[in-house]
């Protein structure tokens, strides 16, 4: 395996590993729900989100692994494909990666994320307190297998700066500035 231009420090490897960690809960929980697993809506809502269903099951099935595709992208910042496009890419196979383009991108994507999970939390406030939400012990599930989704942002931010911070700069001066 090939490696990075400038080390990755232990910390930066270990939060680009964590964003689709991050993620996976609230795909599995789509899954489930997407298959007909009792997810604990009632009334109205329960019929809303019956499943398996044939728009809403690919719709939550889609979700899931975009969601998840675009969290293992962060990888990208940690790994050569990030500074080196693969050669097997049509144009730009072997071409180095511009930064700016590589920090534009995954900064869109934190503010993108971060806005989606706090939305979505805040939209929770309203909707959780409805009797057909899941209460309970489902309630707790749902909450815990979204609640690590609000941590994608942020650990996307911190990969994105130790990237443009190491492709920008010195490899010793990278360091330092990030202890």
């Amino acid at each position: 395996m090939t490696t990075t231009t400038r080390p990755v420090p232990r910390w930066a490897e270990w939060t680009a590993h964590a964003v689709p960690l991050a993620v996976l809960p609230s795909g599995l929980w789509r899954i489930a729900l997407g298959l007909g697993v009792p997810v604990g809506f009632s009334g109205s809502m329960a019929e809303l989100y019956h499943a398996p269903d044939p728009v809403l099951t690919p719709y939550v099935f889609a979700l899931s692994l975009v969601s998840e595709f675009f969290a293992l992208l962060t990888l990208g910042l940690v790994r050569p494909w990030g500074e080196v496009f693969p050669r097997w890419m049509p144009l730009v196979g072997g071409r180095n990666v511009p930064v700016w383009l590589a920090v534009g991108l995954a900064t869109t994507g934190a503010v993108a994320v971060t806005l989606i999970g706090w939305s979505m939390m805040g939209q929770w406030t309203g909707n959780m307190a409805s009797p057909e939400a899941p209460q309970g012990l489902a309630g707790v599930v749902m909450f815990a297998c979204y609640a690590p989704f609000l941590l994608w942002g942020p650990l996307l931010v911190a990969v994105t700066v130790h990237y443009a911070v190491r492709r920008t700069r010195g490899a010793g001066r990278a360091l330092t500035a990030l202890r």
